[in-house]
């Protein structure tokens, strides 16, 4: 690639968990296969949503790591290369994703994969504002987190400190942008799936990914784990 056509390059990173090791909140309603073929369906949404979008290369960071069967299937059907989150708390996984992907091109937005509503245009709006020179792009959740993050500049008071899975993540990130004197934009607020009230609004299609495998009644997360806001595992 050439230097010129390196600076038009945004990079989209999804950040997913295997299946079976998210979405334990949706085992009650759906059982453990249930809430598994929920989350593969989620994530496929997700890249596919990155890939369309036409921004660049699709990173898939996985957690715990790259070799479970079913990123393997992302990779080959979906081109998306994969990537260790590896250690640390959410914010030091992030930002690690950040640095990765800024030292190769001049601008990175990062999602969830739990976003039913995360289109290609959506990603785009996110680009369009870096490209124009915003330093950050932001995606609200309604629950008080966000869905998306776009950075054309890394800087670790972004991501260090936050209270991730409570309700003051993206109020606590606004101050810290703020603080940072940074240009930023924030794009329309979507909706994460993360309890079982929120199967409630799944598009159809979706629902029917789970449908066959929710009859039986599965184990109960009974870890009291608080869920991550945003969609970002």
């Amino acid at each position: 690639m050439t230097a010129s056509a390196a600076e038009t390059v945004c990079r989209v990173m999804v950040f997913a968990r295997a299946p079976g090791e998210a979405k334990t909140r949706l085992i009650p309603a759906l059982g453990t296969a249930g809430a598994a073929a929920l989350h593969r369906r989620l994530v496929m949404h997700c890249v596919r949503a990155a890939r369309d979008s036409r921004l660049g290369p699709v990173e898939l960071w996985c957690a715990p790591d790259t070799g479970d069967p079913f990123f393997l299937e992302c990779e080959r059907r979906l081109g998306a290369s994969l990537h260790p989150q590896g250690e640390g708390d959410l914010g030091a996984r992030m930002q690690r994703a950040f640095e990765s992907a800024l030292a190769l091109s001049p601008r990175a937005i990062l999602v969830g994969s739990d976003i039913p509503a995360l289109s290609a245009q959506y990603l785009r709006d996110a680009d369009r504002a870096l490209r124009r020179g915003d330093d950050a792009v932001i995606g609200p959740a309604e629950d008080g987190g966000y869905v998306l993050i776009g950075l054309s500049r890394c800087d670790a008071a972004l991501f260090r400190e936050i209270p991730w899975g409570g309700s003051e993540v993206l109020a606590e990130t606004r101050r810290r942008i703020a603080a940072l004197g940074w240009r930023v934009t924030e794009l329309p607020a979507l909706w994460d799936v993360d309890r079982p009230e929120d199967l409630e609004r799944l598009p159809e299609e979706m629902r029917e990914s789970f449908m066959p495998a929710a009859s039986g009644t599965g184990a109960r997360n009974e870890s009291g784990t608080p869920r991550n806001r945003g969609g970002l595992p």
